[in-house]
Order: structure tokens, then C-alpha cells, then sequence
């Protein structure tokens, strides 16, 4: 194509006629370049390389090459730069690559010049210019400069538009306006331009280049604002677009002419032919396509848009119906994880006048879709082989929300759940669509459950949510029915009250719950989950990992509590041996029972020797008032033995894992207690990700009349009225006698009455009594149901201890497989004249004793002589007891 002053290539895409009717399929553009865009070959023009203009000492800040001589290297040849096609000068620092305007005299300079347009592209809604200028020195001043000001504003250059009819039209080039320094320091962007890289969507399981990165990850995209950032190291150019104020008026010539010695490099220009600012974004926007093949995946389908961003690309699997039928709202699950859909989304942010492109990797087929007619005509979903496009969630509102307590009527914290008909999770504003649950990594007040996402809120919320029909989920803890619905959002709508009910009013009638074992959560936030769920305690640990210490820095403060009093979180400490146990230390006062860990590796660092042992922990928490607890009882299985023999652990932290109660941490229990060693049960989560929610296994312990405080209920874990649970309400008696309690019969045994009732917020399906681990009276509701109650009498023939659970029949629904279940606390048997033991488990402890002397001895690194024979009395003595009590019974071992 001829033009004055010499050939200039024209390289306008055209969709055609194909792309006329949104949904239709046309192939798509090269380079990703807009189809509506003519660049313009400026390499005639182009006066100044690199190497003419010099070092500069910024240049040295970047990466590369540019770092070891400080000159400028920018994106060379034909480039797609957001979208936009462009024809940049040659990569060699010798090469004429930028048109340098400049009221300077130098022979790489120019005061101005007239570029022709091709004739057939004369007609453009927007010049858009690939541009950067020189630095600032007023930036960065030097400190002997008294009164530094920024040139923003320094007009660089007039832009002229020369209309084939005569006419003209002026723009300007201003500095941190249409145009920027290659590197800017913190807040000087510019406000008419962008960086030529486009931002980066990630998501949370992308490998990262650096481990320090890790946060940034956590944004979701990688954001290129500021030129030379982590994730680029070389200098930006910045994308300006003049607007065109009679964009049907044909363009003969465009006219640059400087207007300050300072440096501007002009390194391309297109013409822009759509009606709307090719750079500029419309809100993010939701489509649906739907995928020509039926049964394809959608793994091997791309979308991407010209000239804007995917921000991501996700399926979905969700059923309504069966979704608000569901009998267990609350717990989390998961998608059956179907290998084929027939649909993709797509979260789009992009100009009006962008093209979203669909990809068949496999096939290299290509569909084309024009957003701003599919935006305009909400383009229905076809049917048959070729793929189509359809804008969801068109319309939406803000509103301004509240959860209530359908017996007081006022705001409660829960935690809740939006979907969109799709069933795409909305999360309250302030929370997280994308729930990290990788250890030691989200740590706010969101969690996911399987594969369901939630924000726990106090009460009141705000939130953008489509208009017509979203999906609501809602729990509360255990002792409120959680919530499945379908709500209608009108388009007027500007508030949304919305009930949770209880159904259950333990922690009225002197129960208190707790959870005995959460990690890494902030106590305020830690206030807020506990609240969310239902929960009056959380016990917040500190703990060792090696050489990371987490929440040490809260435990100077003390507990905290939450403003009606009814929570309170306290932060104690589990510390921990790798090998010998884990033990929690709950509601110390003072400073943490140190050193939190002992002979790494692992939990202590690698190196350290074993400074003492479980029992020293133990006997310092009871000095300072704490209360003992062996966490997820009974692993590691070592010194545990030896704790229990000499009397130092409080109660047990049992696990709802398994099939039902048949699993090595009951059954190990269940060993003690045969024994004779009382010990009660208690539930914690061990908390340590997003993974699961405070109080998704806890402990429920009978006050009375006690007022609610760590000492009062402390004592009551110690009296043994407790139960575990990690969904029914377990109430138990024997007798009268609630768990704890102790009952004296004759020496030929006796008749107990047993009474146990179980409520649940979903459906359980049997309720059990055992004594001495064996079932002797059981309840079976193989439908389900929410409340199962046994009476029964049983026949006691000996000492021994009797207590009562019951179980769902449900997969686990949290990471750490936790079922649905509940164990109440024994109560005790006493027979005069009989003592309750068991000879193989009485071995079992043994062994382990054992075993633990032969890791002290030979594997151990150890500390000082003293503190070794410290150690190891421990063993001996726990050894001593058990031996006794073994001859005392007509054994030896």
C-alpha cells in the first residue's frame, strides 16, 4: 500500500461478517491483536537507540542486561500489547527504535514531525501510542536541593490530527499523564496511561518462582502497575489512547511536535477503529459457554480476550434440588468431580470492545465472540454442535445484610454462604472467593469445607449479589438447625434479613462448649469463629514448628473475650516431642511453658537436645492453673503411657475418625479406662488451615450453676461431666448419675438403669451404651434421624465404667475425615474388693514405656547428665506402678 512519504503496511483485522451475530464462531486474529486496530510502521521515523541516549543510573535498578550498562531496552518488532497490535523498532541497543521528540539539538533528536496514515485506515475513534519518557529528576531529588517539585503535568508534546477536509484537532502529551518514566517509584502512575504488560490471573496452586512470592500469590493475579516489579524486571512501556473527537472524519496525517527539551521516545502507534477506549475496562463480567462436544474436557478448551483479561475460568457442579433437599446443610461437601461438562465460565474484565476467544487445544479450532453485542443482546444458550456464549448475573444489587437469632431477633454471627444459580460461590464483601486451605496459609475468617466455601460474619454483612434466584447456606454450631434455601433478589432491593432458629438450649441449662485445639488464627478472629460456630471457648495454642513460632506474640495479652462475655478465647500452648507426644497446656497464667518443643527434628528444631518431658510440662501447667490435655490422643503413642500411669493428664482429646468408634484412638482409650485410669474426653479440631471450622469436633462440659470462665470449666472437665462431639447433642445417666460420677455396687454387681438421648442438626443413625468398651444396649434409625433416645436396663456384673455415643452414617466432611459422632464421658462402676484391670493392656503400656526408654537412651540427642536421670525416672517410675500393679494381681511381666 503506497502512502506519502513511503510504504506503510497495513495489518487491520477484520472478524468479518461471521462475527456479525454474537455466539456465531469465526477464526480468530492473529497474536491475540485486535481486529479493530491499524498499526502504524513508524521505522522510517525513528531517530534514537538505546546506546545514542544513553546510560541511565535508573536503568541500572532493573534486571537483565539493562542492570550492567544502564540503557533502556524496550519491547522490539510486532508485538501484541494489551490487546493492541504494534510495530516497535528493531532489539539492538544501536538500532533507531524510538522516534525521539525533543527541543534539544542533538542528532537523535527531533522537533517534530508528520507521519501520513494509510489511506483505507484514515478513519480512527482513538490514536493509541506506545510510549515512555525520560525521568524525572524531581522524583527522586538530591538532598541538597531545598524545594523539589514534581513536574507532573510537563506538557512533553502536542499530537495534531490532520483531517483529510483540513481540518485539526490538538491533543497533549503530558508527563504521569499520557506518558511515563520506563521505572516509577511508588504512586507515580500515570492518569491517562497503563503499563504495555496486561496483569497476570494466578491461581492459589500455581508453582511459584520464588518462595517469597507466596503472598503475592495470594491476590490472584500478578499485577504489572509498576514497571521493573518482581514479575517483569524490565522497563514498560505506557499505552496511552487519544481520543478523536470526530472519529468519522478521515485522518490524513498525524503531527508530533515537542514542546520541552525533556526526552520523549514514541516507540509505536495503532489506530483504533472501535467506538469505546480500547484500554479502558468495563467491570468484571461473568459468561457462560457452552462447549460444542457434550462429553469434552474442559481442560483442553482456552478462553482468552483481546483486549482485556481472563481473570479465571472455572466449571461448576451443582444440582439444586438434591442441593436443598440435602440432609446434612452445614458440613461441607464435595463434587462427584465429573470429568466432563458441557459448560465453561468465565470472569471477564475487558474493554467494551473486546472479542473473547474460545480454544480447542487439541483440535486448534477456534470460536470468536463479540462482547459488546453478546452484552447487548444477552445471547441465549444454543443447542447443537457449535459453541455459544451467554453474560450471567447481568443485573446486580448491593445490599446491606443481617443474620437473626429467630429467638431474640437480634443480628448473631454465623457462618454463610452465597451461590449464584450456577452455583458459584459470593462471598460476603471483605472474604475470599478463593478459600486457601494449605497449612499455615489462610488464616482469616473463611473457610472450605470439601469443596464448599464459606464466610464466617458477625451478624451483619455486605454483599453484591445477582438479581433473581441465589442459593443461601447458613450454620450456627450444633445447638441450631442450619439454613438451605432460595432467595429472590429484586432489582430495588437494598436490604436482606435473613433467620437462623435454635433448636436446642444446652449452653442455657450450665452447658459450656469448647474446643480444645486450634492453631494460627489471630484471637479476634479467633472471637468471631468461635461465635460463628456456636462455641464458648477456644483455646488457641502456640506451638514449635522448627523454627517457626506462631502466636507466641498473643500470649501476653491474656484471654480475650468477646463483647457480651459468652466467648473467650485463651491462648495457651501444645508442646511437643516428635516422638515421646504432643500435650496441650490450657489456660496457663503468665508467660508460655517453655521450650515449647524438645530434640528436634521436626517439631523442635534440628539439634536441639530433649530438655525435659510431657510430665515436666504437665506438672508446670498445673502450678500455673492450666489444665493438662493429651491432644488427638493418643499419637504420637510414647511417653503417653507413662503420663497417664503417673496420674498427669487431665483428659483425653478424642477424634470422631473411622468407622464409627472401631479405630485405635477409642480403642486406646478404651485401654486406659479398663485400667481404671479416669479419663475424661474432650474434642478439638487441630485447626491449622482453612480446612475446617473451630469447634467442628468439641467438647461440651457441665457448669451448672458456675459461672462461665477457663477455671470454672477447667474444673468441670476435670469432674468428667463432658462429651465430644462433632455434630449431636449427647445427654447421658446412669442410675441418676451423670458421666464423672461414680456408682458402688455389691460384689455380685447389679442392674443399672441407662437413660441417653442424642439431637443433631443432621440426621444420625444409631445411639450405643458400652461398659468396658463393649456394646450393651444399642438404638438403630436406618432412615436417620435428629433425635434417637435409649432406655434400657443392664446387667452389671463387675467394676467397670459405662458411657454412651452415637454416629451417623455419613463420609467425613472436613480434611482431618472427621465423622459425625458423639462419646460422652464415663461414669464409674466401684465394686468393693475388686479393682478394674486388664492384664494384656496393662502390657500394651508397658511396651510402650519401653519403647520410649529405647528412644531416650540410644536415639535422643541428648541434654545435660541431670536432666537425663530426670528424664528417664519418668519411665522408670510409670514401669514401677505398672509392675505392681501386675504382681498385685497374681502377674508378673
Amino acid at each position: 500500500m503506497q502512502a506519502a512519504g513511503g510504504v506503510v503496511p497495513t495489518v487491520t483485522l477484520a472478524l468479518g461478517s461471521a462475527v456479525a451475530q454474537a455466539g456465531e464462531a469465526t477464526r480468530r486474529p492473529p497474536e491475540h491483536a485486535s481486529a479493530k486496530a491499524t498499526p502504524i510502521d513508524l521505522s522510517r521515523y525513528f531517530t534514537g537507540s538505546a546506546l545514542a541516549m544513553g546510560s541511565r543510573e535508573q536503568a541500572k535498578e532493573l534486571k537483565g542486561r539493562s542492570k550492567q550498562d544502564g540503557l533502556i531496552r524496550t519491547p522490539a518488532g510486532s508485538q501484541t500489547l494489551r490487546g493492541l497490535p504494534f510495530l516497535l523498532g528493531s532489539a539492538g541497543i544501536r538500532s533507531k527504535s524510538w522516534l525521539v521528540l525533543s527541543k534539544l539539538q542533538k542528532p537523535w533528536a527531533t522537533a517534530g514531525v508528520e507521519i501520513p496514515t494509510p489511506p483505507r485506515a484514515g478513519k480512527a475513534s482513538y490514536i493509541c501510542l506506545a510510549a515512555f519518557c525520560d525521568w524525572d529528576p524531581n522524583e527522586t531529588p538530591p538532598e541538597h536541593v531545598q524545594d523539589a517539585r514534581e513536574q507532573v503535568g510537563q506538557v512533553l508534546a502536542e499530537v495534531t490530527l490532520l483531517y483529510q477536509d483540513g481540518g485539526s484537532h490538538v491533543t497533549r502529551i503530558r508527563r504521569r499523564f499520557e506518558v511515563n518514566a520506563p521505572t516509577t517509584v511508588y504512586g507515580h502512575l500515570c492518569f491517562a496511561a497503563v503499563p504495555h504488560l496486561k496483569d497476570v490471573p494466578r491461581k492459589l496452586t500455581d508453582p511459584l518462582p520464588n518462595a517469597l512470592d507466596w503472598g503475592d500469590l495470594q491476590l490472584g493475579v500478578w499485577y504489572m502497575t509498576y514497571p521493573a516489579g518482581p514479575w517483569t524486571g524490565d522497563p514498560h512501556l505506557w499505552l496511552s489512547a487519544l481520543e478523536n473527537p470526530d472519529p468519522a472524519r478521515p485522518i490524513r496525517a498525524i503531527r508530533f511536535a515537542a514542546a520541552s527539551e525533556d526526552l520523549l521516545m514514541v516507540c509505536g502507534m495503532t489506530l483504533f477503529h472501535g467506538e469505546d477506549h480500547p484500554l479502558r475496562y468495563a467491570r468484571r463480567t461473568y459468561y457462560r459457554l457452552d462447549l460444542p462436544d457434550r462429553t469434552a474436557d474442559p481442560a483442553r478448551w482456552k478462553v482468552d480476550a483481546d483486549l482485556g483479561v481472563v481473570t479465571r475460568t472455572f466449571t461448576l457442579d451443582f444440582n439444586a434440588t438434591p442441593w436443598l433437599a440435602s440432609r446434612y446443610p452445614g458440613l461441607g461437601e464435595s463434587t462427584a468431580g465429573h470429568a466432563n461438562h458441557r459448560s465453561l465460565y468465565a470472569e471477564v474484565v475487558a474493554s467494551a470492545e473486546a472479542v473473547l476467544f474460545l480454544s480447542d487445544t487439541r483440535t486448534g479450532k477456534e470460536y470468536a465472540f463479540e462482547l459488546k453485542k453478546v452484552n447487548a443482546e444477552n445471547q441465549t444458550r444454543r443447542t447443537g454442535e457449535e459453541a455459544s456464549v451467554e453474560v450471567i448475573e447481568k443485573e446486580k444489587v448491593w445490599l446491606h445484610g443481617r443474620v437473626l437469632d429467630a429467638g431474640t431477633g437480634k443480628p448473631t454471627p454465623v457462618r454463610i454462604a452465597f451461590r449464584s444459580p450456577d452455583g458459584r460461590y459470593i462471598p460476603p464483601h471483605g472474604h475470599r472467593r478463593d478459600v486457601n486451605s494449605g497449612w499455615f496459609q489462610d488464616y482469616g475468617a473463611d473457610v472450605l469445607l470439601g469443596e464448599s466455601s464459606f464466610a464466617c460474619i458477625d451478624g451483619t454483612f455486605q454483599i453484591e449479589l445477582p438479581v433473581g434466584e441465589v442459593y443461601l447456606e447458613i450454620s450456627k454450631g450444633f445447638e441450631y438447625q442450619s439454613v438451605r434455601t432460595k432467595l429472590r433478589i429484586a432489582p430495588d432491593q437494598r436490604n436482606l434479613e435473613l433467620e437462623i432458629k435454635r433448636f436446642a438450649r444446652l449452653q442455657e441449662t450450665g452447658w459450656a462448649c469448647g474446643d480444645t485445639h486450634v492453631h494460627f488464627l489471630s484471637p479476634s478472629t479467633a472471637i468471631l469463629e468461635g461465635e460463628a460456630e456456636g462455641l464458648n471457648l477456644i483455646n488457641l495454642l502456640s506451638a514449635q514448628w522448627a523454627e517457626l513460632f506462631s502466636n507466641v506474640g498473643d500470649f501476653y495479652h491474656g484471654p480475650l473475650t468477646s463483647r457480651d462475655g459468652r466467648m473467650l478465647v485463651w491462648v495457651g500452648s501444645e508442646n511437643r516431642q516428635h516422638m515421646l507426644g504432643h500435650l496441650g497446656v490450657l489456660g496457663v497464667k503468665g508467660s508460655p511453658v517453655f521450650p515449647l518443643s524438645a530434640a528436634g527434628p521436626e517439631e523442635s528444631y534440628e539439634g536441639d537436645p530433649l530438655w525435659n518431658t510431657l510430665a515436666e510440662w504437665a506438672d508446670e501447667c498445673r502450678k500455673r492453673d492450666g489444665l493438662v490435655v493429651a491432644p488427638h490422643f493418643p499419637y504420637p503413642t510414647g511417653e503417653i503411657a507413662a503420663d497417664i500411669v503417673l496420674g498427669k493428664i487431665d483428659a483425653v482429646e478424642v477424634w470422631p475418625t473411622g468407622n464409627y468408634f472401631n479405630t485405635l484412638r477409642v480403642l486406646d482409650w478404651y485401654r486406659y479406662l479398663n485400667c481404671g485410669y479416669r479419663l475424661p474426653c474432650v474434642g478439638g479440631t487441630d485447626k491449622m488451615g482453612a480446612w475446617t471450622v473451630p469447634g467442628a469436633n468439641r467438647a461440651y462440659v457441665y457448669l451448672g450453676q458456675d459461672e462461665f470462665n477457663f477455671p470454672n470449666w477447667a474444673k468441670a472437665v476435670r469432674r468428667g461431666n463432658t462429651f465430644m462431639t462433632s455434630g449431636p447433642l449427647l445427654q447421658f445417666q446412669v442410675d441418676g448419675h451423670a458421666p464423672g460420677e461414680e456408682i458402688v455396687l455389691g460384689a455380685g454387681g447389679g442392674t443399672l438403669e441407662v437413660r441417653a438421648e442424642a439431637n443433631s442438626y443432621v440426621d444420625i443413625h444409631s445411639i450405643e451404651i458400652v461398659f468396658n468398651g463393649r456394646v450393651v444396649a444399642s438404638r438403630e434409625e436406618q432412615a436417620g434421624a435428629r433425635q434417637i433416645a435409649l432406655h434400657e436396663h443392664v446387667q452389671i456384673s463387675g467394676p467397670g465404667w459405662i458411657a454412651a455415643r452415637c454416629a451417623a452414617h455419613l463420609n467425613p466432611t472436613v480434611a482431618w475425615e472427621f465423622g459425625v459422632q458423639a462419646h460422652t464421658s464415663p461414669v464409674y462402676v466401684q465394686v468393693p474388693g475388686q479393682e478394674l484391670f486388664s492384664a494384656p493392656d496393662i502390657a500394651y503400656m508397658l511396651t510402650l514405656i519401653g519403647g520410649s526408654e529405647v528412644w531416650v537412651n540410644n536415639w535422643a540427642t541428648r541434654p545435660d547428665e541431670q536432666r537425663l536421670a530426670r528424664i528417664r525416672r519418668i519411665f522408670s517410675d510409670a514401669r514401677e506402678i505398672l509392675h505392681r500393679r501386675l504382681h498385685q494381681n497374681g502377674l508378673t511381666h
